[in-house]
């Protein structure tokens, strides 16, 4: 075979898909529009949580309301102005931040305004100075109220009497209550010493007005009598009645500054007022008060 005779051979080369389907230009393209998806979220998120007035500032911080026109300088939201004070070059900043400012110097403000601040300023520490030592006392009465009826359940010689002793907070203080029962009186019929019954209990309250430096009212009450009178000797009798659990609690450790009244109120206020002739009217009424303690006399006076 001759030189010229030799075949002619071609060659087809195929090139390779570049990554398979469409090459990797969709990566590109779903990772902007992932970024895009996640911006949006993020901004109605931003939207979301903001609440109305963040919403106001974020407007009025774009918005070039707030800064006067000015044909100085290079035009535009500043007009080549600076931030200072007024000048040759920056004339208008200034002026535009004075303006927007609240004037701190009203000129009606004088000394009886400063005065009126200042008395309402004590007035508003005063009331909440108030309803904290309120809430403590509150705190304090609620304790003392448990650590007696704890006291009652623990020793068998007051759990007993429970029935005996109410206790609960007036709006004149804590109020501890020694009732009469049927068949267990705390004083004997027309004695104005306590029995000793009643002698426990207020043995047993002494260590709870102990605990607290509030001043103590005692007041003594009887029942009606059958027709609804009430005897002359009911008011001595109540009286002595309170008097002589004074002396008691005294004799238990209370000092004798912290008694502010002992009176005797008959058939005045029953406890039952539906029956006032119930047993349950003659008792004893020792009431812790709302109400700063009695400070001792000072020796140097």
């Amino acid at each position: 075979m001759s030189v010229g005779d030799q075949p002619i051979v071609i060659k087809r080369i195929k090139k390779g898909g570049g990554g398979g389907h469409h090459g990797g230009a969709w990566k590109v393209a779903y990772a902007d529009f992932v970024t895009a998806m996640m911006a949006f979220f993020l901004l109605m998120w931003l939207i979301n949580t903001t609440s109305p007035e963040q919403k106001r500032g974020i407007a009025d911080y774009f918005a070039p309301a707030s800064v006067s026109e000015t044909t100085s300088g290079s035009g535009g939201i500043l007009g080549g102005t600076a931030l200072g004070s007024d000048g040759a070059k920056n004339a208008g900043s200034s002026s535009v931040i004075e303006e927007l400012a609240p004037d701190s110097r009203n000129p009606s403000d004088g000394p009886a305004k400063d005065a009126a601040k200042t008395e309402s300023i004590e007035q508003a520490t005063t009331e909440a100075l108030r309803a904290a030592l309120q809430k403590r006392e509150e705190a304090a009465f609620a304790s003392a109220a448990a650590s007696l009826r704890q006291a009652m359940k623990d020793l068998p010689e007051l759990a007993e009497l429970s029935k005996n002793i109410i206790i609960d907070q007036t709006p004149e203080g804590l109020r501890i209550q020694l009732v009469d029962q049927e068949g267990r009186s705390m004083f004997n019929q027309g004695s104005v010493q306590p029995n000793d019954r009643a002698r426990v209990l207020l043995r047993a309250v002494s260590r709870v007005i102990n605990q607290l430096p509030n001043r103590v009212s005692i007041y003594g009450h009887t029942s009606a009598s059958t027709g609804g009178r009430t005897p002359e000797s009911d008011w001595a009798l109540s009286a002595g009645r309170a008097d002589a659990s004074r002396r008691i609690l005294q004799g238990a450790g209370v000092e004798a500054d912290r008694v502010y009244q002992v009176s005797g109120k008959a058939n005045s206020e029953p406890l039952y007022p539906d029956d006032p002739v119930l047993p349950g009217n003659r008792r004893i009424a020792i009431v812790l008060l709302r109400e700063a303690p009695v400070l001792p006399p000072d020796p140097r006076l």
